[in-house]
């Protein structure tokens, strides 16, 4: 006692009061240091961080869920973590105000989600997101992870996955394996993918196969894998109207292309709905955007295994015969290069001409057997001549590789609107066409089928719209008859009745001396 009476006694109280100010100091500082060293550890630790894309605007919302149960029914839910501002809260209601749903969760960040049931909606697993998943068990799982990136473009849906991923074929699933208990507790927790590029156009037909994709915990019963592949996997269907060519670029082979190019032919493709037939016709460009041997997917017992796969095809846009090179890396003009340099087609640019050269453009008339044939293709062969050109008549048939080299030696093609016109894709640049439009209102679908996707492969375009008389509907029908006076009253009874009239049942009989003018006008595009 006496000691401390005399500490105190040596110090002012002046000198004390620095000396509390100074211990006050030093405490500041060490709780400074303090947090400095420990900042990473302290924050707060958010499970899953999932992204939601829906619709054609590709809009994606940033889900952060902390709640210990979230279902996902037939509407799509937005999360906002608490910390989300006020003013990005109110955007995102604004955006999803329309059949979806804002929830506000201010649950524990460090609680688990339960279970996800996901019906007619799409969801992301983003674990590249800067708030990754953060257990004590992180450093032992993280190779472990699952990326799972699903949206939804136009017409086509799609998934891109990486993790421990499980294709059993006999079953149509695709399972998503983790052993992180804590975060896929779920049991049965899917949803499924048409893996089909025109899916709004199938309905609940069956030609285009449902695929499963489960997100499962690691556990006994779950298959294990018998053949491991060291590539990643596309899956996707040639079902659906692939036998129509025009359909079998739009669908599937520009969106393949758009989808696989990226991996270098170091891909595995996973076929379903498979058609030999179909598989034989393009195996040109199967070979060129693979090096693998393709596997038919359906109805296997094996377990076929990959770290990454994409179910569906990228790409598919709400335009027929495109890419949309906002959204894509590549364009038509890059996929026509390299249709060009895979068919060996030799013809870059169409003929210049100048006047007094002796060249002939060459013009291909493209002929069909069924509907919407030329009656009187001598009659045009004539004329064309007579103006210069050089004639060719020609009918696609099952050997592409024969007549993309034909198409590709031509200046001007020109044929009745059909799926023959696709065709184009290997015309060379600042080619020609002339697209035939058939009476009956067809002008819509000539203009969104291939005068808008021949602009975007750098081609010319030309079009002759038909008269009534230049139809051979008028033999078939009362001049008076409702066909002849007003197709808008059949298009009004749906697009198959439509179809049976102004497609299946027309064939064209030009009227050389009105379609003159149009040759007359490609030739002088071709003076250009």
């Amino acid at each position: 006692m006496m000691n401390d009476n005399l500490l105190t006694r040596s110090f002012s109280k002046h000198e004390r009061k620095k000396l509390g100010y100074g211990a006050l100091a030093a405490c500041l500082l060490i709780t400074l240091s303090f947090f400095i060293v420990f900042n990473p550890y302290l924050g707060p630790l958010p499970l899953l961080n999932f992204m939601l894309s829906t619709g054609d605007d590709q809009k994606l919302f940033a889900v952060n869920d902390t709640s210990s149960s979230l279902q996902m029914d037939k509407e799509i839910i937005t999360i906002n973590d608490a910390s989300s501002s006020q003013e990005a809260v109110a955007r995102d209601a604004e955006m999803v105000r329309n059949e979806k749903k804002l929830i506000n969760d201010t649950g524990s960040s460090r609680q688990t989600i339960n279970e996800i049931v996901i019906k007619d909606s799409l969801i992301v697993n983003d674990t590249s997101s800067s708030q990754q998943i953060a257990t004590d068990a992180d450093a032992a799982t993280m190779n472990e992870k699952i990326e799972l990136r699903c949206n939804i473009m136009g017409r086509s849906e799609f998934c891109e996955i990486k993790g421990d991923i499980r294709i059993y074929g006999n079953s149509s699933t695709a399972f998503i394996v983790s052993s992180e208990t804590d975060i896929l507790t779920a049991e049965n927790t899917s949803w499924s993918i048409r893996p089909y590029a025109r899916k709004e156009a199938l309905g609940e037909k069956d030609f285009a196969r449902k695929w499963s994709v489960k997100l499962v915990t690691d556990r006994p019963d779950i298959p294990r894998c018998t053949r491991n592949h060291s590539v990643p996997a596309i899956l996707f269907s040639v079902g659906g109207y692939s036998g129509n060519f025009f359909h079998a670029f739009t669908d599937i082979i520009v969106p393949l292309y758009s989808t696989a190019q990226p991996f270098n032919r170091e891909v595995q493709f996973l076929i379903t709905n498979r058609k030999s037939s179909w598989i034989a016709k393009f195996k040109t460009l199967l070979e060129a955007l693979s090096r693998y041997e393709i596997i038919d997917i359906d109805d296997r017992h094996d377990m076929h295994c990959f770290q990454s796969l994409t179910i569906g095809l990228k790409g598919r846009n709400n335009k027929e015969l495109s890419i949309d090179s906002s959204t894509s890396p590549y364009s038509m003009k890059d996929f026509t290069q390299f249709l060009r340099r895979w068919y060996s087609l030799k013809k870059i640019t169409a003929a210049k001409i100048r006047d007094g050269d002796k060249r002939k453009p060459r013009l291909l008339i493209i002929s069909r057997k069924r509907s919407r044939a030329f009656t009187n293709v001598g009659e045009i062969a004539e004329l064309a001549e007579s103006l210069s050109y050089q004639v060719i008549v020609a009918e696609p048939g099952p050997d592409v590789s024969g007549f993309a080299k034909i198409i590709n030696s031509c200046d001007v093609v020109m044929g009745v609107h059909g799926a023959g016109l696709t065709n184009i894709v290997f015309l060379p640049e600042n080619a020609i066409l002339i697209q035939v439009v058939p009476f009956g209102r067809v002008e819509w679908a000539s203009r969104v089928s291939f005068e808008d996707p021949a602009k975007d492969m750098n081609i010319r375009y030309l079009d002759y719209k038909i008269k009534v008389e230049e139809s051979t509907l008028i033999q078939q029908y009362p001049a008076d008859h409702v066909v002849l006076r007003d197709p808008s009253v059949i298009g009004k009874q749906g697009w198959l009745a439509f179809r049976s009239i102004y497609l299946d049942k027309q064939n064209v009989t030009l009227d050389v001396n009105r379609f003159r003018p149009t040759l007359v006008k490609a030739l002088e595009l071709l003076h250009q």
